[in-house]
């Protein structure tokens, strides 16, 4: 991964949390420990973040907000190099000109490092997400009215009059807390309300997810798996997974993690 690129990918990172770790920088770019620590001192010294011990932390206060749920900061270590891999897998989907519906969540917040350059329009619940795009691209950047919930990142609204029903788009990605025979699921019923109207907007639904979700379990389904038309994970799906998403129907699609730093 290239200098400059690594820089967008550390800077991502720290959006929307107080502090991140060299560890975690060492896992989304799959650097070494020791060009982590150069990046994020160069970075210090253009006062884009602060170099503390062990990592760094954002100048800026958390974005405005909370639902059920993990925080965004709590689970965007977790699997670094696979939701990676994934979201360069997705972006690889996306053709100039496409207009997108992204819902917020880590995975989904990996694939926004990869398109940083073609020409897109993005309608995007997520807070960070907008953030991202609106400092790293070119992309016409659209979000629903409602209220940031600052623990999520997440613009949500139980009303209908949000904006979603106004826009169209050729594919959403999603994220999903837990992905079983029954469907994708959340923990939240105003996160699933919000998801499935953006659904609705799509020709096509893509869930990005990395292999831990098909052992997560969570309450509430937000649709069904053959509602999916690709899935995205990584290499540690195993056999039964697998085998579930083929008889349902979506096309299961991999990205390779084999080597990637953890």
């Amino acid at each position: 991964m290239h200098e400059s690129e690594r820089h967008r990918v550390i800077l991502s990172a720290i959006e929307g949390r107080s502090v991140a770790t060299v560890q975690d920088f060492v896992g989304l770019t799959g650097a070494s420990e020791a060009t982590i620590r150069r990046d994020v001192a160069a970075l210090h010294a253009q006062k884009k973040l602060r170099r503390v011990r062990g990592g760094a932390e954002t100048l800026r206060a958390p974005a405005p907000g909370a639902v059920i749920g993990e925080s965004l900061a709590e689970k965007q270590s977790r699997n670094a190099a696979e939701k990676l891999a994934i979201g360069r897998l997705a972006a690889s989907l996306c053709e100039e000109g496409d207009a997108l519906i992204l819902n917020g969540g880590t995975t989904t917040f990996a694939m926004v490092h990869f398109l940083t350059i073609a020409r897109l329009t993005i309608f995007t619940n997520s807070f960070p997400i907008a953030q991202h795009l609106l400092q790293h691209s070119t992309a016409s950047v659209h979000l629903p009215a409602g209220m940031v919930y600052r623990d999520q990142g997440l613009v949500l609204s139980p009303f209908e009059a949000d904006g979603i029903a106004h826009f169209r788009a050729r594919r959403m990605f999603m994220g999903a807390q837990a992905i079983s025979s029954l469907g994708f699921a959340e923990s939240d019923t105003l996160i699933i309300q919000s998801e499935q109207r953006l659904m609705r907007q799509a020709d096509e639904l893509i869930v990005l997810a990395d292999a831990s979700k098909f052992e997560a379990r969570s309450s509430y389904l937000i649709a069904p798996l053959e509602r999916a038309h690709i899935i995205v994970t990584d290499d540690r799906i195993d056999d039964r997974s697998a085998a579930m998403i083929e008889a349902a129907g979506p096309r299961l699609l991999v990205a390779q993690t084999t080597g990637a730093a953890r």
